[in-house]
């Protein structure tokens, strides 16, 4: 719905309600795009749940350290406004015109007085437990969320606080705060506050497992929850990183964890939904676990279905077991005991074999569900949105972000049970949608990004400061970190050092500038994680300190020195005083880099005619960019015009041709049908491409692509596939049900074998949509004759998040679940008559068990086709299993490392509709970034060719991956076009002469980094 049809001028601000990651996320795409965003959040500082956590999985990445440099860019973006706390209260208006009324309560704290120096949390004489840290410390009643939180300002906790609570008395923290910042007198606020959109992103709550009577978790101090554990894991919670157990403070040497707790269960909670993410957190906590005992830990996790379906999940699952050790035991848990005389536990549960076991453990990790708390209960009826029977926002398949109410969209945990990558691509998504919305009013509220004056330093003798980060323990766990600074100090041209907590949080950044303009610093190294997450805002930095941003140099101390010797922190510090070393002498002869504008082609152009592909094309062309959607078929449509139903049971055709009729009809899209892209040249803002129709090349210049090529079903060799024509593939089955096909209409027994080609050696991952499918099948089957008995063969039944009402709604119709290994596999043999005899071993039973279906459907694996033809050109990387490598799995799960270029659907890994849906809005939000800027940046690190020096040999031209270099025939030499550099420095490795320069990277750098990366031994 646009603000035009309702008749009102758009306003170009849009309120995001929650500042987790999903709400940051949609805030920064909106701001990126020209739009005024207003983040409303009920804590004193954002982040969400994603800031408490340890580490993520799949990749152990450290939460905060990959989170950090987004909250600080959403703290400092000049078109974002955080409101924290503060709440909604009310909404009036219209979709582009609405009034939000919302009410800031007093923080009792100035924040504009404020400077972070933590006295008066320190002075405060009232102790209450830390809900940051699960309440396993304590804080004060002056306090700040967390220690990198953003906005990083203190607040008072009224309820706790002495001098509210005794009547003006204490006052500790006014007596001693150096700036005058506390305001006891503060009141709470109310604004009206007019957006054209709202975006809910208020996150869930974490499941309260005091109903579990038989967990004891409220008597058992070694009975905690998962959220507690990842407070008890990280190097920034209340024992610092340390692996202790809260009863006694003793490092514990058998760990178990029960699988949902608050999740698929009807008894003791309402809770019929998977949530979705507890499988994967419980396996990573294991393994980071171990990582962090230092006596060897055993440990255990007791589960139902082992969900892992996403991305490298299964992989990661698998390592788990086999290198890390954990065991995985499939039983649930219903009696926890005490150990008479200790704090232990014991568990009473019962095996695969059928056989009663008990065992002890140190300590219980319950592994807790996801689900809505009242407050955002309360908010949707304000909003008048309405929630589903599991009290999580109500949206469509077709429309995942869009809720009841229009001009409102929901992203993450709200929408329903979801990782964080799934989070992230709906923020997105519901950033497109509102930019769709309010298209006509981009940049009239959006303040244009100051320029700050750049000093030049060209003539200046450098003058280094060293910035050595702690990171919590993450660093300075192993690292003697004062060591390293204290070494630092006694480099070449070093005029300042200082160590930092966290070096990447808000507080640092304003103090690097401090630092640089108060010691006159031209040159900066900061010694702390990668740069692949952090180099950019540390650039930033600079050149609001007036500094270029090539002046910079990263130290990656964490990932190449605490993380390769953690259990050698003397080689561990050796090693970070080398890497400082290197890069104070890199560093010193750094100079530095121009960058220049380029205009950007504001167009994007689409590669994939699926739903994915047109969800991708119509985000773009509803904000007013152009479109060339590029379709090798001579359709539109994809594999979805062979399945029938979603799984919540609407039907897909009328869906998809209504998509198709708004492509084709759409005056900003362009389709080529029996297309395909032959040839990619240029870079971001300014590709061109050739797209070839049967044999005509037609010339498409465009500043973003999206990948939407789609997936392919895996073709099976067995289970009598294609040798009988009662068995089926999945699509197969959708098909036969709706031509009426008389073997299936007829049929009296029906049989789904799952996994058939996934989760194997040779294509380890799971296909994530099979379980679901195969069940909404087995459902409709029974719906056509409730008579007719129906199998389900699987290994874990993975119908995650919602998806679980689908499963408890097949059960109770009589659709029987049949669980087999890998390594007992369903026989499948043809009988004399012609039919079919499946054999399986009874999982209860411990037995074989034989069927004879009159149909059987194989719900075989997702796999990929001519995807390496594309990436070549695009020059983005596969993963082992074919499907695109996005640019981070967490936190970049639409883009490529290749600026401009974005990935949606199933070309990425297998997903269901919606989530194909989500995540190609999210793509058209992303490249929309772009394309709603006038011009982008080039240069900085380029290769340059020295003429004098070059021969001539056109070795570089060769290797250039980007085309970046040309040879100017008449003067026998190479040529660079720095526009088209990615600065991988390929061509500078590979000339024979070095006549190639990396700016940033030069021959003389690099051989000083490597002459001092050997001066110790050399000395020695």
């Amino acid at each position: 719905m646009s603000a035009k049809k309702q008749g009102s001028k758009p306003v170009g601000a849009v309120m995001v309600v929650g500042a987790g990651i999903a709400g940051v996320q949609a805030a920064l795409d909106l701001a990126n795009s020209g739009f005024y965003v207003y983040v409303v959040e009920k804590q004193t500082g954002i982040g969400g749940v994603m800031a408490a956590l340890d580490k993520t999985f799949p990749t152990n990445d450290c939460s905060m350290c990959i989170l950090s440099p987004k909250l600080v860019e959403c703290g400092r973006h000049l078109n974002i406004e955080i409101l924290a706390p503060a709440q909604v209260k009310g909404i009036s208006g219209e979709p582009g015109n609405f009034t939000v009324k919302v009410k800031q309560p007093a923080r009792y704290i100035d924040p504009a007085k404020c400077i972070a120096c933590g006295i008066c949390a320190q002075k405060c004489p009232k102790k209450v437990p830390d809900e940051f840290n699960q309440g396993l410390a304590p804080r004060k009643s002056a306090y700040v969320l967390y220690p990198q939180t953003v906005p990083l300002k203190y607040a008072i906790d009224a309820a706790t606080c002495l001098y509210f609570k005794k009547g003006g008395k204490c006052k500790a923290c006014e007596k001693f705060c150096p700036t005058g910042a506390v305001v006891f007198d503060d009141q709470d606020k109310e604004r009206d506050i007019q957006v054209g959109a709202v975006i809910l992103a208020p996150g869930f709550k974490i499941f309260d497992p005091t109903p579990y009577a038989s967990y004891h978790y409220t008597a058992f101090p070694n009975v905690v929850t998962s959220m507690e554990f990842e407070r008890i894991l990280s190097a920034s919670g209340p024992f610092e990183g340390h692996l202790v157990r809260p009863s006694d403070h003793k490092e514990p040497k058998k760990v178990a964890w029960l699988q949902c707790v608050g999740s698929r269960d009807l008894h003791r909670c309402d809770n019929s939904h998977c949530s979705a993410v507890c499988c994967m957190y419980a396996i990573k906590e294991a393994v980071i676990a171990k990582e962090h005992s230092k006596n060897g830990l055993e440990a255990t996790i007791f589960f139902m279905d082992m969900r892992t379906m996403g991305k490298d999940f299964e992989k990661y699952y698998w390592r788990a077991e086999e290198e890390q050790g954990v065991r995985f035991v499939r039983s649930r848990i219903h009696t926890v005991d005490p150990v008479p005389g200790t704090d232990d536990v014991q568990i009473r549960y019962i095996d695969e074999e059928g056989n009663i076991k008990d065992e002890v453990f140190d300590m219980l990790v319950l592994s807790v569900g996801l689900e809505t708390s009242p407050d955002v209960m309360e908010l949707a009826r304000t909003l008048g949105v309405d929630l589903n029977t599991n009290k999580f926002a109500q949206t469509s398949p077709f429309t995942p972000v869009s809720t009841s109410r229009p001009g409102v969209f929901v992203c993450g945990a709200f929408q329903g049970p979801k990782d964080i990558p799934q989070s992230v691509m709906e923020a997105s998504a519901s950033a497109s949608a509102a930019s769709a919305l309010l298209t006509a009013a981009r940049f009239s509220l959006a303040r244009k990004k100051p320029e700050f004056p750049e000093r030049d330093v060209s003539q200046e003798p450098p003058r280094i400061g060293v910035f050595v980060c702690h990171c919590g323990i993450n660093i300075a766990g192993v690292i003697d970190v004062e060591a390293v600074r204290d070494y630092a100090k006694t480099l070449p041209f070093v005029e300042y050092v200082e160590n930092n907590l966290f070096s990447c949080s808000q507080d640092t950044q304003e103090l690097i500038k401090e630092r640089i303009k108060e010691h006159h610093l031209n040159r900066v190294v900061v010694a702390s994680c990668t740069p692949r997450t952090h180099e950019p805002l540390f650039q930033e930095t600079l050149r609001e300190a007036g500094l270029n941003r090539y002046l910079f140099e990263l130290a990656n101390i964490r990932d190449q020195g605490s993380w390769v010797h953690m259990d050698v922190p003397e080689l561990a510090t050796k090693r970070a005083k080398d890497q400082v070393r290197m890069s104070v002498s890199k560093v010193a002869l750094q100079q530095p880099l121009v960058e220049f504008s380029l205009p950007i082609t504001k167009v994007g152009l689409v590669i994939g005619g699926g739903v994915a592909g047109m969800e991708a094309a119509l985000g773009l062309a509803d904000q007013g960019f152009k479109v060339h959607l590029v379709e090798k078929k001579d359709f539109l449509g994809g594999h979805a015009l062979e399945l029938n139903h979603a799984w919540t049971g609407e039907a897909i055709k009328p869906f998809v041709d209504k998509l198709v009729k708004r492509v084709t009809n759409h005056p900003k899209i362009e389709v080529h049908l029996n297309s395909e892209l032959t040839e990619v040249t240029g870079f971001v803002g300014n590709f061109k491409s050739t797209v070839t129709t049967q044999g005509r090349d037609t010339a498409v210049e465009h500043g973003t692509a999206v990948i939407a090529i789609g997936g392919h079903p895996y073709k099976p060799t067995e289970y009598l596939y294609k040798e009988n024509p009662r068995v089926f593939l999945a699509l197969e089955m959708d098909q036969a049900m709706r031509e009426k096909n008389p073997l299936v209409m007829g049929a009296k027994s029906a049989v789904f074998i799952q996994c058939v080609g996934s989760r194997e050696p040779e294509r380890p991952y799971c296909s994530r949509v099979c379980c679901t499918h195969s069940v909404e099948s087995a459902v409709k089957l029974k719906e056509l004759n409730p008579d007719m008995d129906v199998y389900i063969l699987y290994r874990d039944m993975r119908t995650y998040g919602l998806r679980e009402n689908l499963y408890k709604e097949a059960r109770e119709k009589g659709v029987m679940f049949i669980r087999f290994d890998l390594d007992s596999k369903p026989k499948v043999e043809q009988t004399a008559d012609g039919g079919l005899k499946v054999t399986v071993l009874d999982h209860v039973l411990r037995l074989p068990i034989s069927i004879h279906p009159e149909v059987l459907t194989l719900a075989s694996a997702i796999i990929v086709k001519d995807q390496e033809k594309l990436a070549k050109m695009f020059k983005v990387p596969l993963n082992n299993e074919g499907f695109f490598l996005e640019a981070h799995m967490k936190l970049r799960p639409v883009d490529f490392a290749t600026e401009g270029v974005f990935v949606a659907g199933l070309a990425h890994y297998p997903k269901p509709l919606d989530e194909s849906i989500a995540q190609a809005k999210a793509a058209a939000a992303r490249a929309a970034v772009i394309l709603s800027q006038e011009s982008i940046r080039a240069g900085g690190v380029v290769a340059i060719v020295d003429p004098m020096l070059c021969s001539g040999c056109q070795a570089c031209v060769e290797v250039c991956p980007f085309g970046a270099i040309t040879y100017k025939e008449d003067e026998a030499v190479a040529e660079v076009n720095q526009a088209l550099c990615k600065g991988c420095g390929t061509c500078a490795a590979t000339c024979p002469s070095e006549c190639i320069t990396l700016l940033g990277f030069s021959h003389k750098q690099i051989y000083a980094q490597v002459d001092q990366a050997l001066s110790e031994e050399a000395a020695g």
